[in-house]
């Protein structure tokens, strides 16, 4: 029984300062999580202002997806030896994290494609009206 104390100690101390941090392909994000995958912090690289929204958007979410998967794996490698790596609980603990559906990131090179917009272009119907000579 004083094995099974000690062990739970150190998981609960370990558990306390498990946290994960991933960060996007191109650099753009890096997103820190906690043991539950809360959100701890976030910061942006110099090439985030040049990204739409968007992309942006979807970068955080994918990389933040990729830090949580890191932050549960720390949670059942601290709480292996503890419950038994295979035991009935063990497997409770699995079946409770969520897999995760890691999108794929956007390579840098497919933005670096798109040519920006021409100044006056209307995206939606591919230009000002006045100018296509009806």
């Amino acid at each position: 029984m004083p094995e099974i104390v000690r062990r739970a100690a150190e998981a609960k101390a370990r558990l306390e300062h498990i946290s994960a941090t991933a960060t996007s392909a191109d650099g753009v994000v890096t997103v820190t999580v906690n043991t539950s995958g809360a959100l701890q912090e976030l910061t942006f690289g110099p090439r985030a202002d040049e990204l739409p929204r968007a992309r942006l958007a979807a970068a955080v979410v994918a990389t933040a997806k990729r830090a949580q998967l890191q932050a549960a794996q720390q949670l059942t490698s601290v709480m292996a030896p503890v419950i038994g790596a295979d035991s009935d609980a063990m497997k409770f603990l699995r079946e409770q994290i969520p897999e995760p559906e890691l999108p794929e990131e956007e390579s840098p090179r497919e933005f670096a494609r798109k040519p920006p917009p021409r100044p006056g272009d209307d995206e939606d119907f591919g230009g000002p009206i006045l100018r296509r000579g009806l």
